[in-house]
């Protein structure tokens, strides 16, 4: 982790407003350099400050990280964050405030969210497929405000579908209108599926790219597109995660 940015949004169709750590996208597994000047870090069982010690990092160790999640806050060497990383050669969680990943956010994905299921857009009249759509989220990254996304979360799914709007008032709508068929429960979303959230009055929604990742406007800034995952819009939202279901619109 490196220091700790902050930004701000209000609400709007898609989420609740609040003040909030920027992530960046994550990758596959990653190292780190552990920075406490002197005593060893706790290796935890899980997340969470309370959790069992199941053994320690000496000062300036260095850790593979395969997954991180969210959990307790802890203010350490590089500010004050909930993200955790898992450390497999330790069987155990750190807190990544003293840890250099050489990022501000994450660098592993969501430990848990391993793609699960099949994403497939065949027989539900979609220009695009299921990878064809992840291509085109990846394209349209930006961490500059662009008002055509502020807001619109919705919209921008079926954008990235190649269509000219989702066919739906609001997110939330979008779910409740999904037949069960298409929609699936666990973290595991596989690339291209929607991930809908509760939240507000619109809810919220957002393409998975695959190993716990997800696209997003708005979580990173006002009018912003850009990578996160279920537990970050969860934390930082206050938002309940319902499932994830193919491209239906």
């Amino acid at each position: 982790m490196m220091p700790t940015t902050w930004v701000t949004r209000t609400a709007a169709v898609c989420a609740v407003a609040v003040t909030t750590v920027l992530f960046a996208g994550a990758a596959s597994a990653a190292t780190g350099t552990v920075n406490t000047d002197s005593a060893p870090l706790t290796v935890r069982a899980s997340a969470s400050t309370s959790a069992k010690a199941v053994g320690t990092v000496k000062d300036g160790g260095k850790i593979v990280i395969d997954c991180q999640t969210t959990g307790t806050s802890v203010k350490g060497k590089y500010g004050t964050s909930n993200i955790w990383d898992h450390v497999p050669a330790k069987g155990g969680y750190v807190a990544d405030s003293y840890v250099n990943t050489g990022s501000d956010g994450l660098v592993a994905p969501e430990c848990g969210a391993k793609s699960s299921g099949t994403c497939s857009a065949s027989g539900i009249h979609n220009s695009r497929t299921c990878a064809q759509a992840v291509t085109w989220a990846k394209n349209h990254i930006t961490k500059t405000n662009n008002s055509n996304y502020y807001g619109m979360c919705d919209h921008i799914v079926g954008l990235a579908y190649g269509r000219s709007a989702s066919g739906h008032y609001d997110a939330i709508s979008h779910w409740k209108s999904t037949p069960s068929k298409y929609k699936h429960s666990g973290k595991g979303i596989p690339a291209g599926g929607l991930a809908f959230f509760s939240g507000g009055s619109h809810g919220h929604v957002a393409i998975s790219v695959g190993d716990g990742k997800l696209i997003s406007n708005d979580i990173h800034g006002r009018g912003t597109y850009t990578y996160t995952t279920i537990s970050e819009i969860q934390s930082k939202w206050g938002d309940k995660y319902l499932g994830w279901t193919n491209p239906w619109f």
